[in-house]
């Protein structure tokens, strides 16, 4: 079998003016990057925003596992298979970022024949958003550092400096540092700390946008720090509003490729779920309703993180009703939460299945908690049983919840048209009844709990002396109706990644909390979770190359 890579560069792609052609985007719509790149003008909004929207389909999954779950390529693989059933479809999607791609997860893109390309261009520079995003953040830093050493009017207190720098790309050492070092010139000695990119507030903000009068209205009220008073001190009275926006003009504006069988994706955004918010940008999914009869987008990581997200903090804050979700799960996977080692799931294992299953019916049964109908997809392996499958799709139709096999991996829309059909037959005959799942009123603690009760199936939460002294602080200064975006391994239910399955009687202990003001929710950060990872001993950058005529190996 190809690589990923392999397939993508034998691709034969269309000019992107002829993809959006098929969305009725006409050529002066489009801010070209190359021939196969584009970013949607702000007018076009203007043009289509009195339409009717489509139907939004969610794409999420399992607790994700070494043996892979295959969400990203499920979701560009039923895409296609919508454009192969004769729908006007259009995929939503997230960038990827380069510590991913250097490191050990990968890319964003997909794989097998369910992929969006020009693959390369994505998992790397693409159209410079998260150069953006990096750039604005790292000038609101040096903006409040230079405001400190310039006299400090605003009397910001250095040892309570909330905001940090950022890098797309996992790096470890950053995560604590001391800035100011050498002569009085150099600036104020203080103790910094970097997030990765992806983690940035400025990220969230960007994803949660709707246009630039509420991306500056938005940048403006984030937090930096806080005076020797308590007093919070935003990125408005640094005067950094007009200067980071300047920066996001163009990062803001979705952008548009197209899948292996030239299926239109927009791809913009690229919060990481397990530390961030984890979903594209309402900017681009707002706009796909309007340009398509149907709208397959994807939340990160399992449904624990992702569409926990998606629901509570995205659809809450931008007013979008989701018609359907799309649960993937593989085979491997659920005998892998079952106890079965990496290297023996190709072999028929039905009593590890019935043990690992639950994993996927607790995903099951919280889906449902928001209203929402459900089908499961079978992400198809050579090495799935009859028996295997059988055992799970009569697991699934038990529990209310429509089933399908995907096999979009190795056939592309071909492969995914059975899935395509079931999801289209949910629309038309189940009606989603979308809730979120904690109203706005409730406090702060009050909601991390039901998050960690109702989705993790957690006994309780254990908060440290300073977060619930943090929280009492959030709440008094007015933040106490806002989501919580909760911080959170994304390899179990639990905040302990070596709990697999269903775990039981455990507890989820919440080590921070900060306030996101300019995106509008509250991070609790839970266990051992790190906004800065690492790399590997063996990063995935040992094996990419470039040769003479400038094809990249290795990506893959």
């Amino acid at each position: 079998m190809k690589t990923d890579i392999q397939i993508a560069q034998e691709a034969s792609m269309e000019p992107i003016q002829k993809v959006a052609a098929a969305l009725g985007i006409e050529e002066e719509d489009l801010e070209f990057y190359g021939k196969y790149k584009a970013k949607l003008s702000d007018e076009l909004w203007e043009k289509v925003k009195d339409r009717p929207d489509g139907k939004l389909i969610l794409v999420t999954a399992i607790n994700p596992t070494p043996a892979g779950e295959g969400k990203t390529t499920t979701t560009v693989g039923l895409g296609e298979a919508f454009g192969r059933l004769g729908k006007k479809a259009v995929i939503a999607l997230r960038e990827p970022s380069l510590g991913p791609c250097f490191g050990i997860k990968g890319g964003a893109a997909g794989g097998g024949y369910a992929q969006v390309v020009p693959m390369e261009d994505l998992n790397l520079h693409f159209t410079g958003d998260f150069h953006a995003i990096t750039s604005a953040n790292n000038l609101l830093a040096a903006l409040l550092d230079n405001h400190i050493q310039q006299g400090n009017a605003l009397g910001i207190d250095t040892r309570q400096v909330v905001w940090k720098r950022c890098l797309d790309m996992n790096d470890r050492v950053l995560r604590n540092v001391v800035v100011g070092l050498g002569s009085k010139g150099d600036g104020v000695v203080r103790e910094d700390h970097f997030v990765i990119t992806v983690a940035s507030e400025i990220m969230a903000v960007l994803c949660l946008s709707n246009d630039m009068e509420d991306l500056k209205r938005r940048l403006g009220r984030m937090i930096v720090a806080y005076t020797r008073e308590g007093k919070p001190v935003t990125a408005e009275e640094l005067h950094a509003t007009g200067a980071m926006a300047a920066l996001l003009k163009d990062a803001l504006k979705p952008n548009l490729i197209q899948t292996l069988e030239h299926t239109p994706a927009l791809v913009h955004g690229g919060p990481f779920a397990n530390i961030a918010h984890g979903c594209n940008s309402v900017r681009a999914t707002k706009t796909a309703l309007k340009l398509a009869d149907y709208v397959v987008t994807e939340a990160g990581f399992g449904a624990d993180l992702g569409a926990e997200k998606f629901f509570d903090i995205k659809c809450r804050k931008a007013g979008l009703k989701p018609d359907a979700v799309v649960l993937v799960a593989t085979v491997r996977a659920l005998k892998y939460n079952g106890g079965v080692p990496k290297d023996q799931l190709s072999s028929e294992n039905l009593e590890a299945l019935e043990k690992g299953i639950v994993n996927l019916e607790k995903h099951i049964e919280n889906l449902q908690k928001y209203g929402v109908p459900v089908v499961v997809t079978l992400n198809s392996f050579i090495t799935d049983t009859k028996a295997e499958i059988s055992f799970v799709e009569k697991f699934c139709k038990d529990r209310g919840c429509e089933f399908a096999i995907s096999e979009v991996w190795e056939k592309g829309g071909e492969g995914g048209i059975a899935l395509a059909e079931k999801v289209l037959e949910t629309l038309s005959t189940k009606e989603s009844r979308f809730k979120v799942l904690y109203d706005d009123q409730q406090p702060l603690a009050a909601k991390i709990e039901t998050i960690a009760k109702e989705i993790y199936g957690a006994d309780g939460v254990v908060f440290t002396a300073a977060v619930a002294k943090e929280l009492k602080h959030l709440t008094e200064l007015g933040f106490g109706n806002l989501p919580v975006c909760m911080a959170k391994t994304q390899y179990s239910l639990s905040d302990d990644a070596a709990l697999l399955g269903r775990p039981e009687h455990f507890t989820v202990n919440v080590r921070e909390v900060y306030i996101s003001a300019g995106a509008g929710f509250v991070v609790a950060i839970t266990g051992a979770i790190m906004t800065m990872p690492g790399l590997p001993k063996k990063p995935a950058a040992d094996s990419i190359d470039v040769e003479e005529n400038g094809k990249i190996t290795g990506l893959f």
